[in-house]
């Protein structure tokens, strides 16, 4: 199988990572795509992150059951913080016959040589690229690994999404209903 690998903190997953996964698995040669909920992203503060086990919940909420969506806790069982390089050698070594992809927005194609041996990434994995506000560029855009592809445009955040429920808005239509449901029923980010 040829599998999207999907990495966040999805704190919390809303209409466009779903968006964005969807398309990818619908309209690229992708077989599955699967959402790696990252325990401690190492560019991120760790404080903003509801539990992990939560934020599994809520993507595992949101795919419902969509067959080529899966929810992953991959990166809950190795070492933290949670780098992709070796989370890819994991799962190479754990599905051998399998091919894995990273799916990545055009703003983190900007930062990717900051990313630990992003070099050994680009030899072993292919990156699909959507895009994200703003026009970016970058050298890596060229490169015979990255395939640009056109999924809809998604400027929907997480942290938009956090600071909204914290101002009393009602963002019901922008998270999957049983997201919401969720959220609102634990008294998540208020």
């Amino acid at each position: 199988m040829k599998i999207g690998l999907f990495f966040g903190s999805f704190n919390p997953v809303h209409n466009g990572h779903m968006v964005i996964a969807g398309y990818m698995a619908e309209f690229t040669d992708l077989d599955q795509v699967w959402f790696i909920v990252s325990p401690h992203n190492p560019l991120k503060v760790k404080s903003s992150l509801l539990q992990d086990y939560h934020r599994l919940t809520l993507v595992k909420l949101a795919i419902g059951d969509n067959r080529k969506l899966k929810a992953s806790d991959i990166e809950f069982k190795l070492p933290r913080p949670s780098y992709t390089i070796h989370t890819l050698a994991y799962l190479q070594e754990k599905y051998p016959t399998d091919k894995f992809v990273l799916l990545l927005g055009s703003d983190n194609i900007e930062t990717f040589h900051k990313w630990k041996n992003y070099e050994q990434i680009l030899d072993g994995h292919e990156l699909y690229v959507y895009p994200r506000d703003g026009e970016k560029t970058s050298p890596l855009f060229s490169h015979p690994q990255v395939k640009l592809v056109n999924a809809p445009r998604m400027e929907l955040s997480s942290t938009f999404i956090r600071d909204s429920i914290k101002d009393k808005k009602d963002i019901r239509y922008m998270l999957p209903q049983s997201v919401w449901e969720y959220v609102e029923d634990m008294g998540f980010y208020k």
